[in-house]
């Protein structure tokens, strides 16, 4: 059975800002029952009280896990645990480590070697890609598959498929090499360019979305948009829109 669609809650920060319990609120009368955390460490309680007045979940948040110090993992797995969140994704390391086989392999050994830690807080750990891990080549292959390969298998694949295609390759083809280790996808839409303010409402763009779902049926699909020229709100509801006709 299809999962309910999510939310990144980046696409909505600035009213996130001014407003969390009521930008919640406002998601969950677009339709979401789900929405995916980012900067809610150090708000986790608060975060966790939200949620529930909305009723929405968080089965997915965004911490960067890598630069984080041993007493800023903890409490990173601490505040994820408290918004009932079950899986930890990564968002972002540094582009500069993602050049030669040797660092790339090292990123997916030290991610792997956090998986067990994460594991003892009843979490699952992701790592979410841009485009620089599929434009940054090594041995004929993306940076980014070099990553997945030598990944363990307790660690999760949350496949941004914008930047897959802004990168170079065809997101619909990766999710079909990794199968179910994709366990989320990032579905957006625009022209296809590095330019965030490019982006638009899914299925007003370049992408081909309806390959892309039906290529991962069982993964958890997060609408997201980086930035917007309009209305960002009416975006979303034209995602949500699109998404749930195409899923039907």
């Amino acid at each position: 059975m299809t999962q309910p669609l999510s939310v990144q809650l980046y696409t909505v920060r600035d009213a996130l800002a001014a407003d969390l319990p009521g930008t919640l609120q406002r998601i969950a009368g677009i339709g979401f029952t789900n929405v995916e955390l980012f900067g809610y460490v150090d708000r986790a309680d608060e975060y966790a009280a939200a949620l529930k007045d909305a009723g929405l979940a968080a089965p997915s948040g965004h911490a960067r896990l890598l630069d984080a110090g041993e007493q800023d993992l903890e409490r990173i797995f601490h505040a994820t645990a408290t918004t009932g969140t079950g899986t930890l994704i990564d968002p972002h390391i540094d582009e500069a480590r993602w050049t030669t086989r040797e660092d790339v392999e090292a990123i997916a050994r030290e991610l792997s070697a956090l998986a067990p830690r994460a594991a003892d807080h009843g979490l699952t750990l992701g790592y979410h890609n841009h485009a620089f891990e599929f434009s940054n080549r090594i041995d004929g292959v993306s940076a980014y598959e070099v990553f997945a390969d030598a990944l363990s298998d307790d660690v999760v694949l949350e496949l941004d498929t914008y930047w897959v295609k802004v990168g170079g390759d065809d997101p619909v083809a990766i999710i079909g090499k990794y199968g179910d280790k994709v366990q989320f996808l990032h579905v957006k839409d625009g022209d296809g360019s590095h330019d965030d303010k490019k982006q638009v409402a899914v299925g007003d763009g370049v992408m081909p979305i309806r390959e892309i779902i039906d290529a991962a049926p069982d993964a958890l699909h997060v609408v997201e948009l980086d930035d917007h020229e309009g209305d960002v709100f009416q975006a979303v509801t034209d995602s949500y829109t699109f998404l749930e006709g195409a899923r039907a």
